[in-house]
This record gives C-alpha cells, sequence and structure tokens, in this order.
C-alpha cells in the first residue's frame, strides 16, 4: 500500500476583499471584533453578540433572507460594503466616512 503525500497548495491566498460578500459576511460573523461592533448597531449594546444574532444582523441591515444574496442582488451588496465601511471607521482602521 503507497502513501500519498498532500499536494501542496500553491495557489495565493486571496485577500479579504477580493471574497465574494456571502464569504466576507459568514467570517465577518466569527469575527470577535465585528460581533462587538454588531452588537452597538444591532442592541445598542456593547455587549459581543454570537455568530447566529450577527448572521442575523447582517440580514436585516442589509434587507436578505439570507447572506447568498450578497452576491446577487445589487441593492444588497451595496448595503453589504456600506457596513463594512462603517466597521472599518468604528474599528479605526480608516477614518469615518463624511
Amino acid at each position: 500500500m503507497s502513501r500519498r503525500k498532500p499536494r501542496a497548495n500553491n495557489a495565493e491566498p486571496r485577500r479579504f476583499n477580493d471574497l465574494p460578500n456571502a464569504q466576507q459576511a459568514g467570517m465577518l460573523c466569527n469575527d470577535e471584533q465585528f460581533r462587538t461592533f454588531a452588537g452597538q448597531q444591532f442592541l445598542s449594546s456593547k455587549v459581543q453578540v454570537s455568530p447566529t444574532a450577527t448572521a442575523e444582523f447582517i440580514r436585516r441591515h442589509c434587507g436578505v433572507d439570507s447572506r447568498r444574496d450578497l452576491n446577487t442582488d445589487a441593492a444588497a451588496s451595496r448595503k453589504f460594503q456600506t457596513l463594512r465601511t462603517e466597521f472599518d471607521a468604528w474599528a479605526g482602521r480608516i477614518q469615518a466616512p463624511r
């Protein structure tokens, strides 16, 4: 019985901004800082919310039934990108938008 060596993944890692919106949203739901931001926006609380509650916050904010819709609904996509900009400003990554 021969053992195969795992193949090296030579693909370049994709930047977060290059990922589809639905994938970005899924990742943000597990980001502790974004979950705190969602708690402030969703519940007006500094409590960090769960990944499930964060997913609900994103869906409600963007007006979709599924995060998958962020990839195909232009209006929802714009709302999600605006939400990401607001988060980046809140987190101090960029200057607050005017």
